[in-house]
C-alpha cells in the first residue's frame, strides 16, 4: 500500500500487475475495495491502480465538503505519483465524472477512458429524489444499507442469490460520514461543460437495469464526448458484481485491442 499527501488529504492506493497502468475509480462507496472482484483479471496486461479517495473508509482528510476538483486532484497525485506515463482510467458512477473531468483539465495524465454507469449533470427529478431520500435516511441505518442494496443490484440480481447473501448486502453499507459526503457531492455534481474538452478515446458503459443512474444518463454522457463509444449492459448499478466476466472484457477490449 502506498500513501500521498494531497492537500489535507492523506490518499492511499494500491498497485498490482505489471504493464500500461490502469487506474479504477471508485465511485459512492467504501473505497477502492468496489473493484475486488474484477481488478485481478487486468493484472496480466496492466499495472492495476486502486486509490481509495476522499470520503472513502481508507483515506484520511479534515471531513470538509467533496467536490470533483478536489477528487480530479487526488486521482491525478496518484497518477504521477506512479511515473508511468498517461495512463487507462476507468471510473465508476461518480467515478465516472471524475475521470471525465480528468480527461478534460489534465489530459497529459489520461490515454484512454472508461466511464461506467455515470452521469454528467445534476440529473432529473427522480435522481435528484432518489438522492435526497437516500441522505435523509442516514438516522436509521439498517433502512439506510437496505435502500442502498436496492438501488445498488438489480431486482434480477437480488432474486438470484440466497437469501443469507441478500441480508448480507442489505447491511454492508452504512451512512458513515465519507458516504454522506458523497452522496453531497452527486447531489450537486454538474460536469456538463467540461465533456466537450475530452479528446481522450472514451468508452461510455450504460447499465439497463440501473435503479439509480438510469441508462439515459449514460447515452447522454456518451452524446457529449466527441467520438465516444457506447456499450450497454444487462445490469444494475454495480456491473462488476452482476456481469463482471462481460464487464471486464469490454474493458480489456477497449484499452488493448488487437
Amino acid at each position: 500500500m502506498r500513501e500521498l499527501t494531497v492537500g489535507a488529504a492523506r490518499v492511499p492506493y494500491r498497485v498490482m500487475g505489471e504493464g500500461r497502468p490502469l487506474v479504477l475509480v471508485h465511485g459512492g462507496s467504501p473505497g477502492s475495495k468496489a473493484w475486488d472482484g474484477v481488478a485481478g483479471a487486468f493484472t496480466g496486461a496492466s499495472t492495476v491502480v486502486l486509490p481509495d479517495l476522499s470520503g472513502s473508509d481508507a483515506a484520511r482528510d479534515d471531513g470538509g465538503e467533496l467536490t470533483v476538483e478536489l477528487l480530479v486532484e487526488q486521482v491525478a497525485a496518484v497518477i504521477s505519483d506512479l511515473g508511468q506515463g498517461p495512463a487507462d482510467v476507468v471510473g465508476h458512477s461518480m467515478g465516472a465524472s471524475v475521470v471525465a473531468t480528468l480527461a478534460a483539465v489534465r489530459p497529459d495524465l489520461v490515454r484512454s477512458v472508461v466511464l461506467v454507469t455515470g452521469w454528467a449533470g445534476r440529473g432529473d427529478a427522480y435522481l435528484r429524489s432518489a438522492l435526497t431520500v437516500w441522505r435523509d435516511l442516514a438516522g436509521d441505518a439498517d433502512t439506510f444499507a437496505r435502500y442502498t442494496m436496492l438501488i445498488a443490484y438489480s431486482r434480477e440480481h437480488l432474486g438470484s442469490i440466497s437469501p443469507a447473501a441478500v441480508e448480507e448486502l442489505a447491511t454492508g453499507y452504512r451512512p458513515h460520514a465519507g458516504r454522506l459526503r458523497q452522496i453531497d457531492l452527486a447531489l450537486r455534481l454538474d460536469v456538463r461543460d467540461l465533456l466537450p474538452r475530452v479528446q481522450a478515446p472514451t468508452l461510455v458503459i450504460g447499465c439497463a437495469r440501473d435503479a439509480l443512474i438510469f441508462v439515459a444518463y449514460s447515452r447522454e454522457l456518451a452524446a457529449a464526448i466527441p467520438g465516444a463509444s457506447y456499450a450497454e449492459v444487462d445490469s444494475g448499478h454495480n456491473v462488476t458484481a452482476e456481469r463482471p466476466a462481460e464487464f471486464v472484457k469490454l474493458v480489456r477490449d477497449f484499452i488493448h485491442p488487437e
